[in-house]
């Protein structure tokens, strides 16, 4: 039996799309800004959401705790650190939206719309 999935499937079978999720999640931990297609962008900021959240708790509590870091590093093992040292002290006082997306309009090439997503500044 199948089940349905929720979100976008960008065209991509799952572990494909799991793949391209995290390599955007890790370039955007580690550059803090990219350019990607909007649909790309509007599935990120969910992923984002959910990555940020479970990182600052971690540090809210006070306790970097081991089970955090692991949830953490099982896909991003690279940005961990710096996802719980530089990015998450900063989002302490916000429950969500952690990234901000710009439309820069359309690609030359095939025409898709592309997008900037970054971290929000307070």
């Amino acid at each position: 039996m199948q089940h349905r999935h929720t979100g976008r499937i960008l065209s991509r079978p799952k572990g494909q799309r799991e793949a391209l999720l995290n390599g955007l999640l890790s370039s955007l931990v580690i550059h803090g800004r990219i350019e990607t297609t909007e649909a790309k962008a509007k599935e990120l900021k969910r992923v984002t959401d959910r990555f940020m959240n479970v990182a600052k708790v971690a540090v809210s509590e006070g306790i970097l705790g081991v089970n955090a870091r692991r949830r953490l590093a099982e896909d991003l093992p690279a940005t961990t650190v710096k996802a719980f040292v530089e990015i998450a002290p900063s989002f302490t006082s916000r429950k969500s939206g952690y990234t901000r997306i710009m439309k820069l309009g359309n690609r030359m090439g095939d025409g898709a719309a592309m997008a900037v997503i970054e971290w929000v500044k307070d």
